[in-house]
C-alpha cells in the first residue's frame, strides 16, 4: 500500500495552482499522515496559545493528483481506516465560536486519549475519531483550509469517519485531493470552534467516477446517503441541501417534485455540521431503507 507522510508536504488552501506532491492512480488505496490542526504546536498546558503561529492552522496533507480526474467528473473518496494520536488539544478565544463574545483571553487545554476514550477533566467521553478537513481544489480562486465549499474543506461534519464514502465534484484536472484536520471527538456544531484535536493517519480509496455530476460533496454510510451544502447561513445550508437531494431524487425515480418533498418530509432529516466556520455547514440525510424501496442509487 502507498504512504504518504505529512512531511512530505502541507496546504493551507485548496488551489487549482498547487503542484502536487504525490500523483495516484484512479482505485488507489493510500495511507496519509496528518497534522492536528495546529500542526502540532500545542503540545503542553504551558503553551501560551497567543503565541503559536496562527498562519500554520489547519492544515491538509497534499495535495494529491489522481490520474484520470477531469472537471465534471466526481471524485470517490472511502474511508477505509482511522487512527489518531494519544494527545488531543481543545481552544476556545475571544471572537470564536459561539462563545466568543463572553471569552477574554484564549485558553487552551490537553486532553489524553486513552483506553478508547478522550479524558476531559475527569469525564471520559466516548471517541468518534473523524476528518474535518477533506476536499479537493475549488473551480476558481484558492479556499483557505479553514473555510467549506462546493469543493469540500473544513466541513466539520462529524459522518465523516471510519466506513464513510465520500463524492466530491472535481473542478481541475487531478482533483488536486486534500485530507486534514482530525478530531478524536466532536459535537454537531463545533460550538467551540475546535474539537477534541488530534494527529493521526487515515487508510483511503481514491476512484475517479465518470458520467456522474455533482454541485456539492456527498456521503454514504451503511444507513444513510446525505447531501453536503455550506453557505452563508445555515439557514442557507439546509434549505440548499435539502433541495438538491430532492432533486436528486425526483430525476432517479421519475416521481413529481411534489411527492419527493413530502416524502422528504416525512423521514429525512435535516441536520447541522458547523456554525463556526466562515460559512455555515448542513447536511440533508435520507435512509437507505427508502432509496432501496424506490430501486435507485443516487451515485
Amino acid at each position: 500500500m502507498e504512504t504518504l507522510s505529512c512531511q512530505a508536504g502541507i496546504i493551507y488552501n485548496f488551489d487549482k495552482a498547487h503542484k502536487p506532491i504525490k500523483s495516484v492512480a484512479s482505485g488507489t488505496t493510500i495511507e496519509i499522515e496528518t497534522f492536528d490542526c495546529f500542526q502540532n504546536q500545542i503540545q503542553s498546558h504551558d503553551t501560551v496559545v497567543d503565541e503559536i503561529d496562527w498562519n500554520q492552522i489547519n492544515p491538509a496533507t497534499g495535495p494529491i493528483f489522481v490520474q484520470g480526474a477531469n472537471p465534471g467528473d466526481v471524485l470517490k473518496v472511502k474511508i477505509e481506516k482511522i487512527e489518531i494520536g494519544e494527545q488531543g488539544v481543545m481552544v476556545v478565544g475571544p471572537k470564536l465560536g459561539v462563545m466568543g463574545h463572553r471569552i477574554n483571553e484564549m485558553q487552551a487545554k490537553i486532553i489524553p486519549v486513552r483506553n478508547g476514550k478522550a479524558i476531559f477533566n475527569e469525564i471520559e467521553i466516548p471517541l468518534n475519531p473523524m476528518i474535518g478537513v477533506i476536499g479537493v481544489a475549488p473551480e476558481g480562486e484558492g479556499v483557505s483550509c479553514g473555510t467549506p465549499g462546493a469543493h469540500g474543506g473544513n466541513m466539520d461534519n462529524k459522518m465523516v469517519t471510519e466506513g464513510a464514502t465520500l463524492y466530491f465534484p472535481v473542478f481541475t484536472e487531478g482533483a488536486l485531493f486534500g485530507i486534514g484536520d482530525f478530531h478524536a471527538a466532536m459535537g454537531d456544531g463545533e460550538v467551540s470552534v475546535s474539537g477534541i484535536e488530534v494527529p493521526g493517519k487515515v487508510i483511503i480509496t481514491l476512484e475517479v467516477l465518470k458520467g456522474v455530476s455533482l454541485k456539492n460533496p456527498m456521503l454514504e454510510n451503511n444507513e444513510v446517503f446525505t447531501q453536503i451544502v455550506s453557505a452563508e447561513t445555515l439557514d442557507q445550508a439546509c434549505k440548499q441541501a435539502a433541495e438538491e437531494m430532492i432533486d436528486r431524487i425526483a430525476e432517479k425515480t421519475g416521481l413529481p417534485i411534489y411527492e419527493v418533498t413530502m416524502l422528504m418530509s416525512a423521514v429525512g432529516q435535516a441536520e447541522v455540521c458547523q456554525i463556526v466556520d466562515p460559512l455555515m455547514t448542513a447536511r440533508f440525510v435520507v435512509p437507505k431503507w427508502l432509496l432501496q424501496q424506490l430501486n435507485i442509487e443516487l451515485i
